[in-house]
């Protein structure tokens, strides 16, 4: 396994761990917040590749996956923000870390990798663990909102994760990273500018830090390591998300975890433990 792809990958989801509490800092809608952090994002990757003097050329083909991989991600974050928005960031991020079991079904349909049982076995490891989480069984307030919500994004960035794996191996971390940002952008700013909001001094300055530091670095960060990391385990690592997002809530939110949520998150650490290990062990034979 390549340390330094790994590290980027966890650096990166470390990064996303944050997105739930601009989430709950930023008073605007999710809409607003989504199309804030593309289009600040794109901005500071467009001035990166100016700067390095790095092409913003790309072929027909990949621009065609990179527009359409820009408009699976404007849906990802908004219904990633939205479920974090009705529900809590525990919710939002531990729906979220389903995406591996979506993953684990499409990568042998896409990309033609052989499915394996450790594959499905860490998958089916994370869908318990959100499952616990989640009170599926009740259908009032928000929370059941925010759950399903949180699964379409994750399904969302499932597809994500397997086009960009593709698109990784032709084209650099930052110019993938730039193109679905500004598609984002394009797509989230009009619908965002329908709806009359103010925005304050204070929610600006978060959307830029928001864009540039858990947006366009974490998102170059996991493209990248992208490269050498297969998709499947890529995603399992991503559920780490979870544990940051509630750690960091508990932390400067103050939102105390439930037993069920330390649950889930404890069986989605131990899915990640173990995917780790097993690849860890197959690369070494």
């Amino acid at each position: 396994m390549n340390k330094r792809s790994l590290i980027y990958v966890n650096t990166a989801v470390l990064l996303f761990g944050l997105a739930g509490l601009f989430a709950k800092w930023i008073e605007l809608p999710s809409i607003w917040i989504s199309a804030g952090r593309v289009c600040f994002s794109s901005i500071a990757l467009a001035v990166f590749m100016l700067i390095r003097k790095e092409s913003f050329r790309v072929s027909k083909r990949d621009l065609i996956l990179l527009l359409t991989a820009g408009a699976v991600l404007a849906f990802h974050w908004w219904s990633f923000l939205e479920s974090i928005k009705r529900s809590t960031v525990a919710i939002g991020t531990i729906t979220f870390a389903a995406f591996p079991l979506f993953v684990t079904i499409l990568e042998p349909l896409v990309l033609k990798v052989r499915l394996t049982l450790m594959n499905i076995l860490t998958a089916i490891m994370i869908l318990i663990g959100v499952f616990i989480t989640v009170p599926f069984s009740s259908v009032e307030g928000n929370i059941m909102a925010g759950a399903l919500i949180g699964l379409c994004s994750s399904a969302a960035y499932a597809v994500l994760t397997l086009i960009n794996k593709g698109l990784s191996a032709q084209n650099s971390a930052t110019k993938v990273s730039f193109y679905e940002q500004a598609t984002a952008a394009v797509i989230l700013l009009p619908i965002a500018l329908m709806q009359k909001t103010v925005i304050r001094p204070m929610d600006m300055g978060l959307l830029v830090v928001f864009g540039i530091l858990t947006t366009a670095l974490a998102h170059t960060l996991f493209v990248s390591g992208l490269k050498d990391i297969p998709a499947h385990l890529a995603g399992v690592f991503s559920s780490l998300e979870t544990v940051y997002s509630i750690i960091f809530a508990f932390l400067i939110l103050g939102e105390v975890p439930s037993l069920r949520e330390v649950i889930g998150a404890f069986i989605i650490i131990a899915a990640t433990m173990i995917a780790s290990y097993a690849e860890s062990r197959k690369r070494t034979v």
